[in-house]
């Protein structure tokens, strides 16, 4: 089954990454874990602080769950695969944190009543990194693993390279790298994922908008011309990122590792495939 939780459901997800904690650190407590799921449900449902319901069409709740499942899976992979530097449960902790407020930059004060929470779209990483350091401090993260969270969340969004990031350890880049892998998988391999190509266009479309870009700077001209480039963005931009400079981490969800299949790079590439036939049937 693919994916192997229903990634519309938070308690899904939250049962599956807490088996694989379970698994790799049988003795580890599941305080913050289960914390962290708590209250991210909390945060995206619009019960939190003075923050609304997340309100936006493509980076929803369940993108930010969808990459939460594939994050998990990568670091399984990773331990059972014995991989050096080998990473602790507190790395699982940290990585975990990292991936579930990644996207927490789109999120509306309930004062700021225009518009959608898409018009945040340029700046939501640095909104996330920022919105990601006041809240970690209360699950007990010192102020190095609060950057590291922040960097993490950082490696999202469009810095020429992860070089121009700060990490303290190599442990520290290696959750970065898995955020960002599992970020670009758990949506690209979504089922819906093609269907949802308009939607992302329109949110790229209503920051350009309200941060007043010129039209010659819109990240796209059309919803057609998104679809028409995304065959070239997973083959020459995605796919090397994630095969150098991220590490390879992916292969990391092959079953069995490290010849076997791998379910979230099968299923984008049947996205990639659909893609291209609807654009044949276009011309």
């Amino acid at each position: 089954m693919f994916p192997i939780a229903d990634t519309k459901s938070p308690s899904a997800v939250a049962d599956a990454v807490r088996t694989i904690f379970r698994a790799l650190y049988p003795a580890a407590p599941l305080q913050i874990v289960d914390r962290l799921f708590r209250d991210v449900d909390t945060i995206f449902t619009g019960h939190y602080l003075d923050y609304q319901a997340i309100d936006i069409g493509y980076h929803d709740y369940e993108h930010t769950l969808q990459a939460t499942l594939c994050f998990a899976l990568i670091f399984q992979g990773r331990h059972q695969a014995k991989a050096e530097p080998r990473l602790s449960e507190r790395d699982f902790e940290i990585g975990l944190a990292a991936v579930l407020l990644h996207d927490t930059g789109y999120l509306k004060l309930r004062s700021d009543t225009s518009g959608s929470s898409a018009k945040y779209t340029h700046v939501h990483v640095l909104r996330s990194g920022a919105f990601a350091a006041s809240y970690v401090p209360g699950l007990g993260f010192n102020a190095r693993e609060a950057e590291t969270v922040a960097n993490a969340i950082h490696c999202t969004g469009h810095a020429p390279s992860i070089a121009y990031l700060h990490f303290n350890v190599i442990n520290d880049q290696l959750l970065g790298c898995m955020l960002v892998t599992a970020d670009y998988l758990g949506q690209m391999a979504a089922l819906d994922y093609c269907d949802e190509l308009e939607i992302l266009f329109k949110e790229f479309l209503e920051s350009d908008l309200f941060y007043n870009q010129p039209k010659q700077r819109y990240m796209f001209e059309s919803a057609d011309q998104l679809q028409a480039k995304t065959p070239l963005f997973w083959n020459k931009v995605v796919l090397p990122k994630l095969q150098n400079e991220f590490g390879g981490l992916y292969r990391y969800l092959a079953s069995p590792f490290p010849d076997g299949s791998n379910p979230y790079i099968e299923a984008v590439e049947r996205n990639i495939e659909k893609v291209r036939q609807r654009l044949e049937l276009c011309k």
